[in-house]
């Protein structure tokens, strides 16, 4: 069981790697490396035994498959390991266990030159949409259909964590619908703040007015995601 004062500070500094999966390597990197500048830090090949082998570890069940690492920022990592064409299919991000979609935090100015890349890149986009605690926000589709945001506070070093805390109260209001069990609710919210700091505001998702129906967001990123596999698939058979 845990108490109110192992939950005041993370155990992690942060998030090491983002491990995805794509069937074009090449793609991805010209994605990262010319649209949104993720500069490529380490390529390898799986070492042999580690796909099929008894030294499997949870990476993908293929042998001496790609994986390389790129700068996310932050002192973080994104990677992609290679898959071979055809031999899983694509994923559903809104299935339990997936990955719903990743944001990534910049000053307002990268999240400008961030918006100026894919628009020259004439990628498809939404937004920039205010998606409450003064974060506004893009997402986009890369061209294996990961679901990217890209946000920002109008600050030039963004306070992620700062900016989204909330006071013990306002948590409590959405986690009273969760247990009505009096001793976990305080264990959980023990560690923030009674009341907010004078000059600092949040705002929920759902009283933000600007904020757009996420079946919407959904339906207009699927069709995207569907125009840019059409067009994937042209420039591989030459069509296009």
């Amino acid at each position: 069981m845990y108490h109110a004062g192992s939950m005041s500070k993370p155990l992690s500094r942060g998030v090491h790697h983002l491990a995805l999966n794509t069937d074009d390597m090449k793609m991805t990197l010209d994605f990262y490396l010319r649209v949104l500048g993720m500069p490529l830090v380490h390529a390898l090949k799986v070492p042999p035994g580690l796909g099929t082998g008894p030294g499997n570890r949870g990476n993908p069940p293929f042998e001496n498959i790609r994986h390389y690492f790129l700068d996310a920022g932050g002192d973080s990592l994104l990677a992609f390991f290679e898959i071979p064409k055809g031999a899983k299919p694509r994923g559903d991000r809104d299935a339990i266990g997936t990955m719903q979609h990743v944001s990534f935090a910049v000053s307002e100015q990268k999240f400008n030159d961030v918006l100026n890349r894919i628009r020259k890149a004439h990628i498809e986009y939404l937004g920039p949409v205010n998606v409450g605690c003064e974060t506004y926000s893009i997402y986009f589709l890369d061209p294996n259909g990961i679901r990217l945001e890209f946000s920002h506070q109008k600050e030039s070093k963004p306070r992620v964590v700062e900016r989204w805390r909330q006071t013990r109260g306002e948590a409590l209001a959405e986690l009273r619908t969760l247990t009505d069990d009096q001793a976990w609710l305080q264990t959980v919210v023990a560690h923030l703040p009674e009341r907010r700091q004078a000059g600092k505001s949040i705002t929920s998702r759902r009283q933000n007015g600007q904020a757009r129906p996420q079946a919407t967001l959904r339906r207009r990123l699927e069709d995207a995601s569907r125009r840019a596999r059409r067009r994937v698939g042209r420039q591989v058979d030459g069509r296009g």
